[in-house]
């Protein structure tokens, strides 16, 4: 050990313990069954033989003395630190103010959070888009709140400007806050968990939506240990286009929403989108997935911004109110309500659209706020998703009708393949007028 410590190439040390495992039972020494339980009836044999004291509990005097020892020598560094620690606090009271907060995991408020948001354009815009803007408003109204992405900056455009970069040399420092992960999405995910465990910064990181599927066993993690983490994954369908269905995910949005506390957000506009980072961003006992698209969306402005905004946090809201006596209920989700919108329009009167921008939230609502966007009365309804149906049904039952991709797409220009597999205003119309016949 004392070699390895004297090493100082710059290279890892490894040093190899060769044992025996259940040394001492002779029983099971050697063998796996020593692993397990085998060997428990043959303990007090085995204390004797390794010449182990007959109290099981022992701790010998010399360990007792270590430990006084190891306290009092830890003890007068731990002085020497906490005198330098409140002189830095008295000279830096607003740095020391920022740390605090991210020591006792004080966000900002939903409210002061949108504030530092501007309002989003009216032109149709990707939601990637308008998340590099609103990346950015968090960040400034969060100064422990860090972004990274595994080798995709370019194109997840998440990237927190004049923050600099982590890391040392080609200009980095340890102070900036753009990780460069590299091509390597599930070191990434373990890192941002790193992050998360420490506590001090709010970790969020972008990959390709397809390339979540190697970062499952971290996000799982992150939803068991309820991390607040967020995940920035763009090009979120079959809208990704040219690079066809090996870069088209269809079942992955439904995979992710399988995880018990990973809160899966795909918003429909620019505004939805400053809903879902808020969302994310003051989340504290769990991560958040952010799916947001290549291709430009229109924006919602029949709708209040606010009401988008507050509607994302709910993960469900009325976007398009009936002007009659309600008959059917369209629910969408992502880049697919600007469609249900247009087909209500055609449709007539009857009609509700509702944005589910978020599964999860909305089943945290209360029930009166779940019946006033979604009435139990009415038994007519379609869900439309440019993915697989299944988790639809949740919300149409066995009475309604689901609108989406349930098969692999293929390598076209966005809007060509959208066409094709029918996720169009036009095919939304016709789908619901025959289900309304």
């Amino acid at each position: 050990v004392e070699e390895a410590k004297a090493n100082d190439n710059g290279k890892p040390t490894m040093i190899i313990a060769k044992t025996e495992i259940g040394r001492g039972i002779d029983e099971v020494a050697g063998t796996n069954a020593a692993h397990g339980e085998a060997g428990v009836a043959y303990v007090d044999e085995a204390r004797k033989n390794l010449g182990l004291p007959a109290d099981k509990w022992h701790v010998s005097d010399d360990t007792y003395k270590f430990f006084a020892d190891r306290k009092s020598t830890l003890q007068a560094g731990y002085d020497s630190w906490t005198a330098t620690y409140d002189a830095w606090k008295a000279a830096n009271p607003d740095k020391a103010a920022i740390l605090q907060d991210g020591i006792d995991g004080k966000t900002p408020s939903e409210a002061e959070l949108f504030a530092a948001i501007p309002a989003g354009p009216e032109k149709a815009e990707a939601t990637r888009v308008s998340g590099s803007a609103i990346i950015n408003d968090i960040a400034g109204a969060m100064p422990l709140y860090i972004s990274g992405s595994a080798d995709l900056h370019g194109s997840n455009k998440n990237y927190i400007k004049g923050a600099g970069d982590f890391g040392a040399d080609f200009g980095k420092s340890y102070a900036g806050r753009n990780v460069y992960y590299g091509i390597r999405e599930h070191a990434m995910g373990c890192i941002m968990n790193g992050f998360a465990y420490y506590g001090l910064f709010r970790p969020s990181g972008a990959t390709f939506l397809v390339f979540a599927d190697y970062m499952r066993a971290a996000v799982r993690i992150a939803s068991l240990a309820e991390l607040g983490v967020s995940y920035i994954w763009t090009h979120d369908s079959i809208g990704v286009g040219e690079d066809g269905p090996t870069h088209q995910p269809v079942e992955t949005v439904s995979g992710l929403r399988a995880f018990p506390n990973l809160d899966v957000i795909r918003p429909a506009d620019y505004e939805e989108t400053a809903g879902a980072y808020v969302a994310s961003a003051v989340r504290t006992d769990g991560p958040t997935a952010l799916i947001l698209s290549r291709q430009n969306l229109d924006q919602l402005t029949d709708c209040p911004a606010a009401t988008r905004r507050e509607g994302t946090l709910k993960g469900a809201y009325v976007v398009a109110k009936e002007s009659g006596p309600l008959e059917c209920i369209i629910i969408a989700t992502g880049s697919e309500v600007q469609h249900a919108v247009k087909a209500a329009k055609e449709i007539g009167g009857g009609v509700r659209v509702v944005s589910m921008p978020c599964m999860e939230r909305f089943d945290r609502q209360p029930a009166a706020y779940q019946e006033e966007v979604l009435p139990a009365a009415c038994r007519k309804r379609v869900a439309m998703e440019a993915g697989i149906t299944t988790m639809w049904y949740k919300y149409v039952g066995l009475d309604g009708k689901v609108i989406g991709v349930d098969r692999y797409g293929f390598s076209a220009p966005g809007d060509i393949v959208m066409r094709e597999l029918g996720m169009t205003a036009d095919n939304c119309a016709k789908e619901v007028k025959a289900y309304m016949a």
